[in-house]
């Protein structure tokens, strides 16, 4: 969600994006570690991935189950939607509402599939960071925030028969052992997240991450920080 009815973050403009997850994550939802399956590299200009759905593709990893699922990274504002407002919600599940951002929103309802995980971003807030890991759980359809005049994401080009805007379900899974804070994370981006799109497009609410990058976000949260004092 760039932003939601309920939770949102920060709504960004035709150029940018934000928003809000027990399948077992590339890290530790369960006690086994999916396995991540090595991927084509996809292809890049001036070091970045070219798009969005290239890197989509680029990023699976195979269950125990023989499944292939994605990783996201799905941003919301903790003033706003926050992880334990997804945690108390029924069964733990929430819709992904008011993104308004047609990249998001192509991700969300053109690639995000039942089982894919995410990685739930605090943004806009006094430490931004990963805090915990979610799922899909159910697949795009029409964000009925936009059809509402009193909802802050109507939108009066979206008809109920000719939806502009679409949601997904998001179900909690785990929070992390400790945040990784955007600061942290910028200490990698010339290293094992060159690629990351949140150290190079930041703004953009809805992302995919690499299996690579999973893999080492994963690695990293078992990694006590070093004390500097």
């Amino acid at each position: 969600m760039e932003t939601r009815s309920k939770r949102r973050a920060p709504q960004e403009s035709s150029a940018a994006t934000t928003k809000k997850g027990p399948v077992q994550v590339a890290s530790k939802v369960g006690t086994k570690r999916a396995k991540v399956v090595p991927a084509s590299q996809p292809k890049t200009t001036k070091g970045l991935v070219k798009d969005a759905t290239t890197a989509a593709s680029a990023t699976e990893i195979l269950n125990e189950d023989g499944s292939r699922t994605s990783v996201w990274l799905m941003k919301s504002e903790p003033d706003t939607f926050s992880i334990d407002d997804l945690i108390k919600a029924k069964d733990s599940t929430s819709h992904w509402d008011g993104v308004r951002n047609h990249e998001a929103k192509n991700l969300m309802k053109n690639s995000m599939k039942v089982g894919d995980q995410v990685l739930f971003y605090h943004s806009n807030t006094k430490v931004p960071g990963i805090v915990a890991l979610a799922k899909i759980v159910r697949e795009s359809y029409p964000d009925h925030t936009a059809f509402d005049p009193k909802s802050p994401y109507y939108d009066e080009k979206s008809l109920k028969e000719d939806p502009r805007w679409f949601m997904v379900d998001v179900q909690y899974a785990r929070k992390l052992k400790r945040i990784l804070s955007l600061k942290e994370l910028q200490q990698y981006k010339d290293k094992e997240l060159c690629h990351m799109k949140l150290l190079n497009r930041g703004r953009l609410s809805v992302q995919p991450v690499s299996n690579a990058e999973m893999k080492f976000l994963m690695d990293l949260e078992e990694k006590e920080i070093e004390d500097s004092s």
